[in-house]
């Protein structure tokens, strides 16, 4: 009887305990996706000024006004989105390429200074971006002249130090006598990059892909710094032209950011599994 009571007691427990944890993610996954919600429901607005506006957190009524009043603002609209795919897909598709290069040689290849450079790499990370943004912004608009160029808002981002990181800490898991075994077939370093180490590192690459988009996808701050017409903003810098001095569009603003946010959504929900391995993967031990 007593061993009943026990495994009633333990039972109940675990069921409080589960009940709590349940709880707790729940009301933490509403605070997560309630901006989204807002976002959402207000981009469904009258496109009024801002103090003309009745904010609810239901929708009082469903309107596309506020798209087509986006879209009818100004005519670089698309244009902010196609420099926004296109300075998002070039600075991917480089990372993807130069990461997994430089990852592969910190991992696999012996040279001279290779932990010390490493070492330097890694330190980089420590320093805050905005600190750099001064001195980077001074050479790419004073010195090279860059300013409100395609090459201003892709070359500071064409490889980061956080993406080698993660590709060296993923190859170094790959089993040397896989490579040693090719090098005694006569392979050369760019025939065991090529058809060994790309095939074994597609997850990877595919991780590095979907978080690299999505970073510079969201990029504000720097698109904002070299670009200064319309018609080379990124679709986040632009949605700042719906506000004035003395007023904002807000559900256009927000019909705005729902459209940018639209490739986000695509990408996670049809690539979440690479987005759960992308949390560990940097985690595997060299």
């Amino acid at each position: 009887m007593g061993l009943y009571n026990n495994s009633l007691k333990s039972k109940g427990y675990l069921f409080m305990r589960n009940g709590a944890n349940i709880t707790f993610l729940i009301l933490f996954a509403a605070a997560t996706i309630f901006p989204i919600y807002f976002m959402v429901i207000s981009s469904f607005g009258d496109p009024v000024e801002a103090g003309a506006m009745s904010y609810s957190i239901l929708p009082s009524k469903i309107s596309f006004d506020s798209y087509k009043f986006f879209f009818n603002f100004s005519p670089h609209t698309w244009d902010w989105l196609l420099n926004s795919f296109i300075v998002a897909a070039c600075i991917t598709v480089s990372n993807v390429f130069f990461a997994t290069l430089a990852g592969y040689a910190f991992a696999k290849m012996k040279f001279k200074g290779k932990n010390i450079l490493f070492a330097i790499l890694l330190g980089s990370m420590m320093i805050p971006v905005q600190v750099t943004q001064v001195p980077l912004y001074i050479l790419i608009v004073n010195i090279f002249e860059l300013q409100n160029t395609y090459t201003a808002l892709i070359m500071p981002s064409i490889v980061t130090v956080y993406n080698i990181f993660l590709v060296k800490q993923f190859m170094s898991s790959i089993p040397v006598e896989i490579i040693e075994s090719a090098k005694i077939e006569g392979c050369s370093q760019p025939k065991i990059f090529w058809y060994i180490i790309m095939p074994l590192s597609k997850t990877i690459m595919a991780v590095l892909a979907i978080l690299t988009f999505m970073a510079a996808w969201n990029d504000f701050f720097w698109p904002f710094l070299v670009t200064n017409t319309m018609d080379m903003q990124t679709i986040q810098v632009g949605l700042k032209n719906f506000r004035f001095a003395n007023t904002t569009y807000f559900a256009p603003m927000m019909a705005g950011a729902t459209i940018s946010a639209v490739p986000m959504f695509i990408l996670f929900f049809s690539l979440q599994k690479y987005f759960l391995e992308g949390v560990t993967v940097g985690a595997v031990k060299g």
